[in-house]
């Protein structure tokens, strides 16, 4: 095996490869061949990074030179200044906000300071489709160490690290494994959720993408636990990539006699089938998955009986999601006592949150439970965009709620976004500032629940479409003050009577910006305004009549004809005809059309 001096590892994650980190690596390996230096330095595709907003990123080791921003054009420099002349490229190192300053070395930078990789450990170190990356960072010894130990004291390790599911329910993992032990049958199956459905989540994708022998390896282990030999992966078929890697790891998993008859000599029989989703949100409850895997309408059904007695084809089943079995080998190669040594009480380990919207630091995170949301928003984050104010953050996706400035010392575990008027949820973290309409943004995530409600109860799939009905009625100018004590009402009642947790949980993004908004619904309702100027049916467009100069160029371009005046006096906007599509403002030249 060839030993190199140096390494460069470029970020293989969906958003690099979008902008074409691929062909940086190729174009890296051909600069290095050019020079005669293809022998003393490999070029890695990895996974995520995490770091999204600086993508595409490469980073030289041994001295973890991190690179922002790269192009296939910055292929020659790098390895012209960096591996042959041991100068930096200043110009592509990331450039610390606070002080304008270059940092050159990854640990160094806020975004990563106060995140533990424990589930991304490997995401931006390994090559995914090399198994032997995997292995070379201890791959599999958590399966033999197994194997030794038995089911029942693996269980046991397990129930005593406290990791709870981070698909969003939050529910003991070690639990949840021995149930499905107790319930004897002929036939187990160990489940993988990898259907991951809120908007702007990418915790799973990335996780298989970089890292997808961890997941196959915990389902090695929760198959020995629970007395399985069959897995199955329910992965969306929008993630071609993750697939694709996900595929190459199961054959190179079988090859190496890891998957299959007989594992590691142990008599234990386990293999892994991937079955996919056609993108339905619903799917992500474990239930509505297991109905879809079967070629069912995807739709949950009752609990009891819960899926460890009576799941896939009727047999007793495990489900779990990616992060959550992503953690799994670790607690055994390190301990339980140093997985629960990290986290809140009752909320051990790490979560991965996607941080987006109005954030500098657009990425995924990995984070200890109990950071506050100030550290996540301010430190790791960098602040709000442009110098806005902040005003919220939403947590759990579409099942969450909104956050305020009064949350931002918050502990985050499941226990306290829960009493917070939100939710963990899988991981989604989207950052709101003062342009955004918190009305509008509550009706955005109902519409999302609307469009994906299996229609199976009345609760969600009328009383939804009713709160979405209701908000709409707000945002045009139309709503009552009824309509307010409408919407908490009808929030609790589908709340409490929704069939599964996308009902029960859907009305939270609705309640909880009442609750901490309310001065702004009334707003949209009483005085007919949106503060942050987003509800075009209450925006009036009112021209300055000190301002306008007569140039005609607002006239020209507005498509209803609304504005009026003669060439060289001020003009008028006739608030009756206008729609409201800021093309007159656009196009002013003397800030003389106001938005009121």
């Amino acid at each position: 095996m060839a030993k190199y001096k140096s390494h460069l590892l470029v970020c293989g994650g969906t958003g690099c490869m979008a902008s074409e980190s691929d062909s940086i690596a190729d174009s890296l390996k051909a600069e290095l061949a050019k020079n005669g230096l293809e022998n003393e330095v490999q070029v890695i595709l990895t996974g995520c990074f995490g770091f999204c907003e600086k993508g595409p990123i490469v980073k030289v080791l041994p001295d973890n030179t991190f690179y922002t921003e790269v192009k296939t054009a910055d292929a020659a420099e790098i390895v012209a200044e960096h591996l042959i002349k041991g100068r930096k490229v200043d110009r592509l190192l990331y450039t610390d906000p606070t002080n304008k300053e270059h940092v050159s070395d990854s640990k160094h930078m806020g975004f990563y300071q106060k995140q533990i990789r424990i589930a991304l450990r490997n995401c931006g170190v390994v090559d995914p489709e090399n198994i032997d990356e995997y292995i070379a960072r201890e791959g599999y010894q958590a399966l033999g160490m197994v194997f030794e130990m038995g089911a029942e004291t693996a269980i046991d390790v397990l129930k005593k690290s406290g990791l709870r599911g981070r698909g969003g329910g939050g529910f003991p993992t070690g639990l949840k494994w021995e149930f499905a032990l107790k319930n004897k049958a002929d036939q187990k199956y160990v489940i993988c959720n990898a259907d991951e459905g809120d908007p702007g989540a990418f915790m799973d994708r990335s996780i298989l993408e970089g890292d997808p022998h961890s997941v196959i390896e915990a389902m090695i282990i929760n198959g020995f636990c629970i007395g399985s030999d069959k897995g199955l992966v329910y992965i969306r078929a929008e993630y071609p990539l993750a697939i694709k890697r996900l595929i190459t790891a199961l054959n190179q998993a079988r090859e190496y006699g890891l998957l299959g008859k007989d594992i590691l000599g142990s008599g234990f029989d386990f293999d892994i089938e991937i079955r996919y989703g056609a993108g339905a949100f619903v799917c992500g409850e474990e239930t509505a998955l297991i109905q879809s895997m079967q070629g069912d309408r995807g739709e949950p059904t009752v609990k009891p009986p819960f899926p460890a007695e009576k799941g896939y084809l009727d047999k007793p089943s495990n489900v779990n999601n990616v992060e959550t079995y992503a953690n799994v080998p670790v607690i055994f190669l390190k301990g339980h006592e140093w997985f629960s040594s990290i986290g809140t009480e009752k909320s051990k380990g790490t979560k991965v949150f996607a941080l987006a919207g109005k954030i500098n630091n657009v990425g995924l995170i990995e984070v200890p439970m109990g950071i506050t949301l100030r550290e996540i928003i301010y430190e790791i984050g960098g602040g709000i965009k442009d110098g806005k104010k902040f005003k919220a953050v939403q947590t759990g996706g579409p099942s969450g709620g909104c956050l305020t400035e009064k949350h931002l010392d918050t502990k985050i575990d499941y226990d306290n976004l829960l009493a917070s008027g939100s939710m963990m949820g899988s991981g989604g973290m989207i950052v709101l500032d003062e342009d955004d309409c918190i009305v509008s943004v509550a009706k955005f995530y109902l519409e999302f629940t609307v469009e994906e409600s299996c229609g199976k109860c009345s609760p969600c799939r009328i009383g939804n479409k009713r709160l979405h009905e209701l908000l709409g009625r707000i945002t045009e100018g139309k709503g009552t003050m009824e309509d307010l004590d409408r919407l908490r009402n009808l929030g609790e009642v589908i709340k409490d009577t929704s069939l599964c947790g996308l009902g029960q949980t859907s009305p939270n993004p609705v309640l909880s910006t009442i609750d901490n908004f309310y001065d702004e619904y009334v707003e949209h309702v009483k005085d007919h305004k949106c503060r942050a100027g987003q509800c075009k049916s209450l925006m009036q467009h009112v021209i300055d009549q000190e301002a306008c100069i007569g140039c005609t160029a607002c006239v020209r371009v507005c498509p209803v004809n609304a504005i009026s005046g003669e060439r060289k006096k001020p003009h008028f906007i006739d608030s009756s005809i206008c729609i409201n599509c800021g093309a007159c403002v656009e196009k002013c030249k003397f800030s003389a059309i106001n938005v009121i």
